[in-house]
């Protein structure tokens, strides 16, 4: 029997069985824990992490030994990083981390939907706080993997002091990011996706950019926005100007989505679980399509990172095509298991040698430029 399938045998039989943030606690706290034995590390390592030289990618100034990066909201918190890396994630973004510490949303918060391999979240932005997690950094060192840093709003904090609360949290955690993500479009925090609109946006993304350059005046941060998959075509459209016109490295497409339709899940079921962010396969074909509206938008000019339904190789390589440079996944990981990070580094680097392009760089965003009749 192959890995993947004992890990889905042990999935149906045991982990579907557990409270969903149970279980993640549990198999976080044991990748966690392999990450500190030098030997079981090295060997999981060279098991779930081996190189595919042809996937190799420079990006927002990281030389990476390929795209494909684990998302946020895994490690939110800045301790697992190391465990993150040892699975084959090729970068890890962690957060989202607000201002101040907040314990999130109450319980139960996170949901699984099995049928349609996703998940539906309310966590609300759970964390340390950005005081904390930048102590964590700084008592890492080097000793950690290509890291981004997302940031979001406290809940606490009024849309009036929103600003102030992500200059915060850049001026602490800034120093440790390889690159900063200012999350506009999580569903759980009251008010956040207002901040996506251009009036509200500008001065916010001004003012994270003046903060990452003090904090860091030797080292230009590279700064990127998350946005949700639920904007209208013509916000992506203000965004992405937005994002050419203010000089940003890059945009993540997509967040989670409040949308619910075309679930395989019993609709009163799904209705029962209240409101939150559903990621997973359901995402996958409208990240898709927010992904080729944003590079038909602007090209190369900026960094376009997808995420948002990516479970095999084949999505993976579909996003590059669409102007993805880097890829992300987090629910994909719950369903597939440790074994997920290797398959799809395999199938890509597959994909590639069948392609006629030479490296990643030169199929990012092809079928936008040339449409595949």
């Amino acid at each position: 029997m192959s890995e993947h399938h004992v890990y889905r045998l042990l999935y149906r039989s045991v982990l579907r069985r557990i409270d969903p943030e149970r279980a993640h606690h549990w198999a976080f706290g044991l990748i966690r824990l392999a990450a500190r034995v030098p030997g079981l590390a090295s060997a999981v390592r060279a098991r779930y992490a081996p190189a595919h030289p042809t996937l190799a990618v420079h990006a927002l100034g990281m030389h990476l030994p390929g795209p494909f990066g684990l998302a946020a909201g895994f490690d939110k918190n800045a301790v697992g990083t190391r465990g993150a890396a040892m699975l084959g994630f090729d970068f890890v973004e962690i957060g989202t981390v607000t201002g101040q510490p907040q314990p999130g949303n109450p319980g139960p918060r996170l949901f699984r939907l099995t049928e349609d391999r996703a998940l539906v979240n309310r966590m609300g932005f759970n964390n340390d706080g950005s005081a904390a997690v930048a102590e964590r950094l700084a008592a890492l060192g080097s000793r950690r993997p290509a890291l981004g840093v997302n940031i979001g709003k406290t809940k606490a904090v009024p849309e009036t002091g929103a600003v102030d609360d992500y200059v915060t949290s850049t001026e602490r955690l800034a120093a440790h990011a390889d690159y900063l993500v200012v999350n506009v479009s999580s569903p759980n925090t009251p008010g956040l996706r207002d901040l996506q609109a251009t009036r509200h946006l500008r001065p916010l993304l001004v003012a994270v950019r003046e903060a990452a350059d003090r904090a860091v005046p030797d080292r230009r941060v590279p700064l990127l926005v998350k946005i949700a998959p639920d904007l209208a075509d013509e916000d992506l459209d203000q965004i992405a100007d937005l994002a050419v016109e203010l000089g940003l490295d890059g945009i993540i497409a997509t967040n989670t989505t409040i949308a619910r339709e075309g679930l395989r899940t019993d609709q009163d079921t799904v209705a029962a679980l209240g409101p939150g962010g559903l990621s997973g396969a359901p995402l996958k074909e409208r990240s898709l399509a927010v992904l080729r509206r944003l590079y038909a938008r602007v090209g190369d000019r900026i960094t376009l990172v997808g995420v948002g339904g990516i479970e095999t190789a084949d999505d993976a390589w579909d996003r590059v095509l669409a102007g993805a440079t880097l890829i992300q996944g987090y629910s994909g990981f719950i369903y597939a298991g440790p074994g997920w990070t290797r398959a799809l580094h395999r199938g890509l680097a597959r994909r590639l040698a069948a392609s006629p392009y030479t490296t990643l760089a030169d199929a990012v965003g092809a079928d936008v430029r040339s449409p595949r009749p």
